[in-house]
């Protein structure tokens, strides 16, 4: 099973972020500019929190809030479920089903190095499920 450092090492290492005190508008530019579903929220180099498009739909449309006028500090995740690089996808994959969270910070002691999705999981999975299968059928039919 691969590991959370390989799959950054395949897609990258980027993580988008945005401040507490943004607009949860400016939020959602950001992440649609960039197709990412989450956004760090970060101060002073130091992560805060995480904003993704889960805490707008709820915590802005259904309430009936303005995004131009919500900070992210008011509707983000404060206790943000977080993973290391050497923590294989099917641990992590387990960790995200038991907390119900779709992005996972990833952190190197005390700095952010990354952020993997479900989908990104899902992803690694199939692939190494082909593989077993391209590699059982070769063995089959010799």
């Amino acid at each position: 099973m691969q590991t959370i450092r390989q799959i950054l090492e395949d897609k990258g290492y980027e993580v988008y972020s945005v401040r507490p005190g943004a607009s949860v508008y400016s939020a959602i530019e950001l992440m649609a500019e960039n197709g990412v579903g989450a956004l760090m929220v970060m101060e002073d180099d130091k992560t805060v929190g995480l904003i993704s498009e889960r805490d707008y739909a709820r915590k802005v449309i259904l309430k009936g809030r303005s995004s131009k006028d919500t900070e992210v500090r008011e509707i983000m995740t404060t206790h943000v479920v977080c993973a290391h690089p050497e923590q294989t996808v099917e641990e992590c994959m387990a960790l995200m089903t038991e907390k119900r969270v779709r992005h996972l910070p990833i952190m190197d002691g005390e700095r952010l190095v990354g952020i993997v999705s479900i989908g990104d999981l899902v992803r690694t999975i199939i692939a190494e499920q082909r593989f077993i299968i391209e590699q059982l059928e070769q063995y089959i039919c010799g």
